[in-house]
């Protein structure tokens, strides 16, 4: 069989046309009907059958090889951002207000690109390969109703891979990590209470925006006072409204946040131990304080066996240097909760090339990739794919 990477060479240009199709139409969780449409209509032109998994949006396909075996998963997500788009390309996004921001875009054509080399080696497949395009990452919901409504089974999945674009790693390489890689993912939900009044009368009211202000700056002494430096914490709060007018002290401020732990035993304490001085400066403020804390993901973790077995398979594309290794990232990934029910490997493809300009940050309005790594990221997943079946199947 002529080298994945080299058929891969062969098809970039309908990879990169396909993401570039993407781009200029991007939809929000939950809402990525064309999407949907765009990516059904490939499959089924690849003879790929198209599983009706109960949801309105993501697609999942299934390729079944000439002779029996096991079953692989491959997961792309497929939803973009509330972004407005700031870059000058012919590809900008045509819809005001959304943009692949975190290049979605480009996981979808990847796993895309998989599924054309996989059909076109249909022979080779000793098993089958289920096609995941999973709506709605961006709000943690996704992958939880997919798994939900079993697209695990029917037939099951013996393991599942997955990647991620990444601008800090070049163009051309891959980042295969084992054990934590990103975070675990829990939201904050708090309101402070007080009561209002004139902005120029302060002691008659119970001011909630100076006890919402304290409460931000105490609670980063969790992280810098109560946790070994060593372990991993975040605690952002990225929603802070209360009020209305320059001169009103409000009765109420309310606040969502974030926090990201890898260890399981400080993400359980943490509920408590933010409680716990959430109450006191809040008390001491003479306001009270509405806390709720709600556990999201879990974080993404690599089983470090099937690591290893994925670096031989990935040295087939790659070479040994081509395969690089980072610091784990505070990000989240609802990948996580598929590694929960199998086992599975998630990936970050390098798309970065400072001389291109492509630079920019997950989640900026000039965030772009390099598509040249594009064919790397289907013959990863496809490698992989092959691989896997052929040494199960």
């Amino acid at each position: 069989m002529k080298p994945l990477l080299a058929q891969a060479t062969d098809i970039q240009d309908e990879v990169i046309d396909a993401r570039r199709r993407l781009h200029r139409d991007p939809e929000v969780s939950f809402k990525e009907y064309r999407t949907s449409q765009f990516i059904k209509d490939i499959l089924g032109g690849l003879g790929i059958e198209i599983i009706d998994w109960g949801g309105e949006t993501g697609v999942v396909g299934l390729l079944r090889g000439d002779r029996p075996g096991p079953v692989v998963a491959l997961r792309a997500d497929i939803d973009a951002l509330p972004i407005q788009e700031e870059n000058e390309c012919s590809y900008v996004s045509q819809n005001k207000g959304v943009m692949h921001a975190c290049g979605h875009d480009v996981h979808t054509a990847c796993l895309l690109g998989a599924a054309r080399l996989l059909a076109e080696n249909r022979e080779n497949l000793k098993g089958a390969v289920k096609f995941i395009f999973q709506p709605a990452e961006e709000v943690n919901a996704g992958a939880k109703a997919m798994i939900a409504a079993g697209v695990l089974e029917n037939p099951p999945v013996s393991a599942i891979f997955g990647l991620h674009n990444n601008p800090n790693i070049p163009s051309g390489q891959i980042c295969l990590q084992a054990g934590g890689l990103m975070a675990a993912v829990d939201t904050t939900f708090l309101t402070i209470k007080g009561s209002g009044g004139h902005g120029a009368i302060p002691h008659r009211t119970r001011d909630p925006i100076t006890a919402a202000a304290a409460v931000i700056q105490g609670l980063q002494n969790i992280v810098s006072r109560h946790v070994d430096p060593l372990e991993p914490l975040v605690i952002s709060f990225g929603s802070i409204h209360g009020g209305d007018a320059n001169n009103v002290i409000p009765e109420k401020v309310e606040l969502k946040g974030t926090v990201r732990t890898f260890s399981p035993a400080l993400r359980s304490q943490m509920p408590e131990q933010m409680r716990s001085v959430i109450d006191g400066i809040a008390s001491a403020m003479r306001t009270t304080a509405d806390f709720v804390y709600r556990q999201d993901l879990p974080p993404v973790v690599n089983p470090p066996d099937l690591v290893a077995w994925c670096r031989t398979s990935l040295e087939k594309v790659f070479g040994s240097g081509g395969i690089v290794t980072t610091a784990p990232v505070m990000g989240g990934e609802d990948f996580a909760c598929f590694q929960e029910k199998v086992p599975g490997v998630f990936l970050f493809l390098g798309v970065g090339n400072p001389a291109k300009g492509i630079v920019h940050q997950w989640h900026h309005p000039q965030f772009n990739i390099d598509e040249d790594g594009l064919r790397f990221g289907a013959t990863a997943l496809a490698q992989l794919a092959v691989d896997y079946l052929d040494q199960h199947g």
